[in-house]
């Protein structure tokens, strides 16, 4: 089934009245002001508790960080500093107790500059691989003014640890930033991530998640954006096998004029208990006159007992926009595909195969780093091979 919805003013779509309006919601620093969820709240209605609740007790955490490996280009500065650095902290506050726990537990920060007027031809490797026990981990990325840089955040390994992660991104205005998160996770791993980004004046901004490992991966991205002409695009790819819970939130805070952003989530599920969630949030601000956006999220549906939760919402409190719109679609393999492909000689499993790449292949090759795109490729293809087994 496929919604497009556009909302005049907020509307109830079965919230309860504190998350009606997304421009009210609850953000702070203090964790004792984020309280233990029950599961009921609209922000973990989706997330199964007792899988995640490790993450959200801060006294089982280690008291070392999780550590971080950085390949960088030359010209780039990378630091590890003190919690008490004035640039961390600078971009949004955390919205729910994850968010909260990982802000309180961490002690020092990676923190990644990219020089004013700087290009670089080659990605910024950011590695996490080491990982163990329960953890905290501070990340902050900043492209500075007329800059222009890709970043690569990658997560592997893990075993049977927990991680609960802060990423801040700026991108300075006029700078062209990608900040691409891999999560390829040992099966057991909890992952817990809130990516926060500013966004501004002129900046292009693209900001892609793709989650295939884990036991529990919750990924939440929120932006700000900091000046009016602003082009944003957020791109998501997940493949969920049996008995994960991979789950992606979106905020989307247009807050200035004449801003663009494009979100585009696609997701694969096969085998019993799989199971993804996308929440795409979208606000248009009194403020933001010419704002044009648009979010997206399609599922296709592998195998029986796989379940997708899927909700867009869209709230507008400007009538002088661009356009906006959202759209939601999960389904199964379409049968007039498969039928034709047979119908050529190609034999169903390798029919099957050919459709899942089309559906992702749009969406890969938007993500314009060769080296990731090709990884991606093998690595899906790598999960239909165990698909087909």
């Amino acid at each position: 089934m496929t919604t497009t919805n556009i909302t005049e003013r907020p509307h109830s779509h079965g919230l309860t009245p504190s998350t009606i309006n997304r421009a009210d919601r609850f953000a702070t620093f203090d964790l004792a002001q984020m309280p233990m969820p029950a599961g009921r709240e609209e922000d973990w209605r989706f997330t199964p508790m007792r899988r995640i609740e490790r993450i959200l007790d801060p006294s089982l955490y280690s008291e070392q960080d999780a550590p971080v490996t950085v390949n960088a280009p030359e010209g780039v500065q990378v630091e590890t500093v003190e919690r008490t650095d004035k640039r961390l902290g600078s971009i949004l506050a955390p919205t729910d107790r994850a968010a909260a726990v990982a802000w309180d537990r961490f002690s020092t920060s990676t923190v990644i500059t990219i020089p004013k007027g700087i290009t670089l031809d080659t990605p910024i490797i950011v590695t996490v691989d080491e990982l163990a026990d329960i953890r905290a981990q501070h990340i902050f990325i900043e492209a500075c003014e007329q800059s222009q840089a890709t970043v690569i955040l990658t997560h592997s390994g893990g075993n049977t640890s927990a991680l609960a992660q802060t990423v801040e991104i700026t991108a300075g205005d006029a700078s062209q930033l990608t900040v691409v998160s891999v999560q390829e996770w040992d099966e057991e791993v909890t992952h817990a991530s809130s990516h926060r980004l500013a966004i501004g004046r002129d900046s292009r901004v693209k900001h892609i998640v793709v989650t295939l490992g884990g036991d529990l991966v919750r990924v939440n991205a929120e932006t700000d954006f900091r000046g009016p002409g602003a082009e944003l695009t957020m791109l998501g790819l997940y493949f969920v096998d049996a008995g994960q819970h991979l789950e992606h939130r979106i905020f989307v805070d247009h807050s200035q004029p004449n801003c663009y952003s494009r979100v585009t989530y696609k997701g694969a599920l096969q085998g019993r208990d799989a199971h993804s969630v996308w929440i795409g949030d979208c606000l248009i601000r009194e403020a933001a006159d010419g704002t044009d956006t648009y979010e997206l999220n399609r599922n296709l549906v592998l195998s029986e007992g796989a379940k997708a939760d899927s909700v867009p919402n869209l709230e507008i409190e400007n009538g002088e926009i661009a356009g906006a719109g959202h759209a939601s679609a999960t389904g199964r393999f379409d049968d007039e595909q498969l039928f034709y492909l047979m119908s050529r000689g190609i034999p169903e499993k390798e029919a099957r195969r050919l459709v899942v790449r089309g559906f992702f292949a749009e969406l890969i090759d938007q993500i314009g780093v060769p080296s990731v795109q090709e990884h991606l490729m093998t690595a899906i293809e790598k999960e239909l091979a165990r698909s087909a087994q």
